[in-house]
């Protein structure tokens, strides 16, 4: 088995976890972290932006990838919410922990 990983950008500390408590309240991720606020610079409607972020990583089964994703773009505030996700390997408790917390 192989878990999937999420980070998302969130514009603060409270939308990031709104996040969180949403998708470990429906049980679509066993864990959420609430990372260290990072400086984002990107392209936005043709100026050069510069913002505070605060990034969340939760972890999942690929079987739930779409409903995750589905939850962020409901709840999160930005028009095109950073979804950036990776598929990856960790120890087999682990994986097995991840599975049985999201209902697989």
């Amino acid at each position: 088995m192989s878990i999937l990983t999420f980070t998302i950008h969130c514009p603060d500390h409270e939308t990031a976890s709104e996040l969180a408590d949403a998708l470990l309240g429906q049980h679509l991720v066993a864990c959420a972290n609430i990372l260290n606020p990072v400086e984002s610079r990107y392209h936005w409607q043709g100026k050069l932006m510069r913002e505070t972020e605060v990034p969340l990583e939760v972890k999942t089964r690929p079987a739930l990838e779409r409903e995750v994703e589905s939850v962020v773009c409901a709840l999160h505030p930005y028009d095109v919410p950073p979804i950036v996700r990776s598929e990856c390997r960790a120890n087999s408790d682990y994986e097995a922990w991840v599975r049985e917390v999201t209902g697989g």
